[in-house]
């Protein structure tokens, strides 16, 4: 893989990026603290449902180049390869789009997309605004057995969905509509990629791990760098028909998601971003070859270019959408395919008369429910004592990133040990600048909003609907002194609160099999060092534990068997670093 960049630091890789959609597109602007592209008001467009959608960047176009007239009207960005965080999800939903008509969020099947979107969609609705949300799972590269809990992936196929959706909302039809042929559509839909070569992600260290030998393909490829199913040698012909198996064949049962049955079916042929267009060419064709020659399926709509990447992925995947009636009494499929959009990501010009508008306007309003949320309990607790043990847990996180890095690095993306730190270094500025109340509940308010703020991807997202379940929790237990109980019974109603959210339960090798037994040993107890002795017995367990959950499921081979699940590693490093211990006392030491 090269690592080779023109911009090598992330951050502003991401953030020039998202600007510059701004700059090719008049009808969009960009909300840079929260990473939101979205269209401009105007008087002009009648109202309709809202769309939204997004994900880790690293996948353009989409999503933001995807905003426009007949598409979006956000997106919401994360990092690269990392879902956005709840609040900047909810930031999109309460002030950046119509909300009169409805909105529907699109997100592709991820545990932090679905976690950060679907918090976000829960507090709009818990104030009044309806709000739809579609999950697409179109990935058969890893079939029913391997994805287990976690279900399909969603990949480029994703992108039609958003289309067929987008169009649907410009005519002006209901949110019950809109959603229920977004729905539609992707139940209809199947993908499949394929690639010469792992990425490189800007800022990170080259590793060769993942290295593909010459003439080596991986079937199966996701989006975000993850290993696909399978590896071989072979050429285009024999890994064409490989694809096409895994999408089209009945007989697999393993794979056999969608009977592509209908008399009309669209092919989608995607760029991973750094194919060649005389190359994509060629794939395009040979694909469209063996559809007719082995299957009989002359597509309707032959779709072929970059429309969702892998940053400069030397691969390509292929969608089949099965093209079936909306039962809507209005468009179908392939009219909504086929209607203008104005947006950089799709096959449309933008119109000359929207360069000479030269609309300005912008939206700044901001809707916040801090406030609320940070309202005195009378529930307190010694300031001094809570910022010494909460200093202490949050630096012990920090001094451990290289080991969780290093673990997520084996079984994950390697993007774990940085967002804790990330997070931690937040917290601890925050609480230096914002020293600690004796009201508990005001205190930990205020670092659930830097949390929100700070973390993403999917840790970001549990440890966000933990935190603000917590607040709630507290505050239940009454005014006076936090007692061990008070915490105890508190944790337990943010770990039921969690559960709403995601399927994870221990033994599933995620941070809960080190959360859980911190809240039952405490409950237990009373004793926050027993209670951090548990959770790191149960980070340990995590070591040669088959993950059932989380992007270590698509990972191959056995190194799982070698190192901890990092998420439940850094968490139980807060737990010790909390209790006052230091990671070598106590019969804690580094696996």
């Amino acid at each position: 893989m090269s690592a080779k960049h023109f911009i090598n630091d992330p951050t502003k890789l991401v953030d020039s990026a998202l600007n510059s959609v701004t700059l090719i597109n008049p009808n969009v602007a960009l909300d840079p603290e929260h990473k939101i592209v979205y269209r401009r008001p105007n008087d002009s467009h009648p109202p309709q449902v809202s769309i939204i959608a997004g994900g880790g960047s690293g996948h353009e176009p989409s999503f933001a180049s995807m905003v426009g007239p007949g598409m979006l009207s956000a997106a919401v960005a994360g990092t690269i390869f990392a879902s956005p965080s709840a609040e900047q999800v909810r930031r999109a939903i309460t002030s950046r789009v119509q909300t009169a008509e409805g909105i529907l969020v699109v997100v592709m099947n991820y545990t932090g997309d679905v976690l950060n979107f679907g918090m976000a969609v829960e507090k709009a609705r818990a104030s009044g605004t309806r709000v739809e949300m579609v999950v697409v799972g179109d990935d058969v590269g890893v079939g029913r057995t391997k994805a287990g809990k976690v279900g399909r992936r969603g990949i480029a196929g994703t992108v039609l969905v958003l289309k067929i959706a987008g169009a649907l909302a410009a005519q002006g039809r209901s949110l019950e509509e809109v959603s229920q042929v977004a729905r539609l559509t992707a139940d209809n839909l199947v993908s499949v990629g394929a690639s010469l070569e792992h990425v490189h992600v800007p800022g990170r260290e080259l590793t060769q791990e993942d290295k593909l030998e010459l003439g080596e393909v991986e079937i199966g490829m996701g989006i975000h760098n993850e290993a696909g199913s399978g590896r071989g040698k072979m050429d285009l012909l024999e890994l064409v028909r490989k694809m096409l198996s895994q999408l089209l064949d009945s007989s697999d049962a393993d794979r056999a998601f969608l009977n592509v049955n209908s008399n009309e079916c669209v092919l989608l042929v995607n760029n991973l971003g750094g194919v060649s267009l005389l190359e994509l060419g060629g794939i395009a064709a040979e694909v469209v070859a063996q559809l007719q020659k082995d299957w009989s399926i002359q597509p309707v709509r032959i779709l072929a270019g970059t429309f969702m990447t892998s940053l400069n992925g030397l691969g390509f995947s292929i969608s089949l959408l099965n093209v079936v009636n909306t039962n809507i009494g209005g468009p179908g499929m392939i009219e909504l395919l086929d209607a203008d959009s104005e947006v950089t990501g799709w096959a449309a010009p933008i119109k000359k008369t929207t360069w000479e508008a030269k609309n300005k306007a912008v939206l700044t309003e901001s809707i916040d429910d801090f406030a609320q949320q940070a309202k005195p309990s009378g529930l307190t607790i010694d300031p001094q004592v809570a910022t010494k043990a909460l200093t202490t847990a949050l630096q012990t996180v920090i001094a451990a990133e290289a080991d969780i890095t290093r673990y997520d690095t084996v079984v994950g993306d390697g993007d774990c040990g940085i967002g804790l730190k990330r997070g931690a270094q937040a917290i601890l500025s925050h609480i230096d600048k914002h020293p600690l109340c004796e009201d508990i509940v005001s205190s930990l308010a205020s670092i659930v909003n830097v949390v929100e703020n700070v973390m993403d991807g999917t840790s970001g997202a549990l440890y966000a609907i933990f935190l603000n379940a917590l607040v709630k929790g507290l505050r239940e237990q009454g005014p006076g002194d936090v007692t061990p109980d008070a915490w105890a019974k508190a944790l337990k109603h943010s770990c039921d609160a969690l559960s709403k959210y995601t399927p994870a339960r221990p033994g599933d090798r995620t941070l809960i099999d080190a959360l859980y037994p911190y809240v039952e040993t405490l409950g237990q107890t009373g004793d926050v060092k027993k209670a951090a002795d548990a959770s790191r017995k149960g980070a340990e367990g995590t070591k040669g534990m088959k993950a059932s959950l989380g992007r270590t499921v698509y990972v191959g081979g056995s190194l799982y068997e070698e190192v901890p699940d990092p998420g439940a590693w850094g968490l139980a490093c807060f737990f010790t670093g909390l209790a006052g211990q230091k990671p070598n006392e106590e019969g804690w030491k580094s696996i």
